[in-house]
């Protein structure tokens, strides 16, 4: 990275700048090889568009199914060291080539000896070493930009993510989460949950159910009713969970989704970031979106303190509504739209991102609260799909829909301790 970071300045002082195919394949492979929490940011950073050159993007989203695999030899030595030396003889069949590698492990292809079709998630050896390494280097940037920008303090963002990731590495906790889900959606038609074979999985080894489907963003030319029946069931598998259960699916790329039957709906595919909020940041959401279609101030500022906001004074208020309205908009009009409604995806988010960042550096610095991270992730994430979708939705109905006229704090809490207790998980 120290070397590809030498290269990409001396490219900058030569007139090259940023752009450039091969330094973006180099910045791919560097990000690649680090696995962990780096290659997440990588990840992330895709999902946004043209937040990058296009030649940046193109590599970057690469990663989030394609990342650079381990060979075969590795992968028999780590299924021996999860199941033993007659690991094999528990399949009937097992692909040593990954189907897919991503940032803490890589997915198999294999078939159980009662014939059912199933994907093996093995963890890379010595992960969790390799995990407090990559956060001790983004404390130390974390640290760093406090120093050169007091817009933002930083330090709870560094202690969500450590929390998250470190979390990812469990995948019997992982297990739980697919289970959780398969309960939370088990009405809805439009997203498959694999299912777990517990009798196939290990701390660090994940089978799960193998479930057919393309890549999403094959769908972007499809016809338009197929791509909105797509984000119908992006939006219920993200949504619902949340305004029922206070649980969100943190980690909303283009590669943890795929599509069934040709647009009949999604498959959710990754369980690793899963949030489990307390039901009062649920009600806080619900009441922002009230607070800011009813132009009722008094509730918006109870919103934003339920979620941990502290020291809040009027021009602090009115910068967090610069980024509130931009993120709520799609909720607030009730009409057909997409979620960009017309701005060039170039510009999307840009304009109030700077809004708030330069107003934040003359009236911050501003604590970000830990838990609401992921949550501002997700629905970044989640609208960068839509927006390669292009779905057009009337996002205000379905919001109404969802939280319905009885919405009760207390109605989410009852249903997470009962979801959360069928499966075995605590509370974060």
């Amino acid at each position: 990275m120290s070397g590809l970071a030498a290269r990409l300045a001396a490219a900058k002082l030569n007139g090259g700048g940023l752009r450039g195919v091969d330094n973006a394949m180099a910045l791919s492979r560097a990000l690649g090889s680090l696995k962990g929490p780096m290659m997440k940011v990588a990840q992330m950073m895709a999902t946004i568009p043209d937040l990058l050159p296009p030649e940046y993007a193109e590599a970057l989203q690469k990663l989030q199914a394609d990342a650079p695999p381990m060979g075969s030899a590795f992968v028999v030595r780590r299924m021996r060291a999860e199941m033993g030396d007659g690991w094999r003889d528990r399949f009937a069949n097992f692909d040593l080539r990954p189907a897919a590698a991503a940032s803490l492990g890589q997915v198999h292809r294999a078939r159980t000896l009662d014939g059912q079709d199933v994907a093996c998630k093995l963890q890379y050896p010595d992960m969790a070493s390799a995990v407090e390494a990559d956060l001790a280097q983004l404390d130390v940037l974390f640290a760093l930009h406090r120093r050169m920008d007091t817009a933002i303090d930083t330090r709870e963002i560094a202690g969500e993510i450590g929390e998250r990731v470190r979390e990812e590495l469990d995948y019997e906790r992982e297990a739980k989460h697919a289970a959780l889900y398969a309960a939370m959606l088990s009405d809805d038609l439009l997203v498959q949950v694999p299912g777990v074979r517990s009798d196939l999985s290990t701390r660090r080894l994940l089978t799960l159910e193998w479930l057919d489907g393309e890549r999403l963003p094959t769908f972007q030319g499809a016809p338009q009713e197929t791509r909105n029946k797509i984000g119908l069931a992006m939006y219920g598998a993200w949504w619902g969970p949340f305004s029922r259960f206070g649980v969100i699916h943190g980690d909303p790329h283009l590669g943890n989704y795929s599509v069934f039957n040709r647009g009949e709906g999604i498959n959710l595919l990754d369980y690793g970031c899963v949030r489990i909020f307390p039901p009062s940041f649920v009600g806080g959401v619900v009441d922002l979106y009230r607070g800011l279609l009813d132009n009722d101030l008094a509730r918006v500022v109870h919103a934003y303190e339920t979620w941990g906001f502290k020291g809040l004074r009027n021009d602090l208020i009115e910068i967090l509504n610069i980024w509130a309205r931009f993120i709520y908009g799609p909720l607030l009009e009730d009409r057909v739209r997409t979620i960009a409604d017309g701005i060039e995806p170039s510009k999307y988010g840009r304009r109030e991102a700077y809004a708030v960042h330069m107003a934040l550096k003359q009236k911050g610095p501003l604590t970000i609260p830990r838990e609401f991270v992921f949550m501002d992730r997700a629905a970044i994430g989640l609208g960068a799909a839509f927006l390669r979708l292009d779905a057009r939705l009337n996002f205000h109905r379905l919001f109404e829909e969802a939280i319905g006229e009885d919405f009760a704090v207390t109605q989410v809490a009852s249903r997470q301790r009962k979801a959360l207790g069928q499966v075995g998980l605590l509370m974060n």
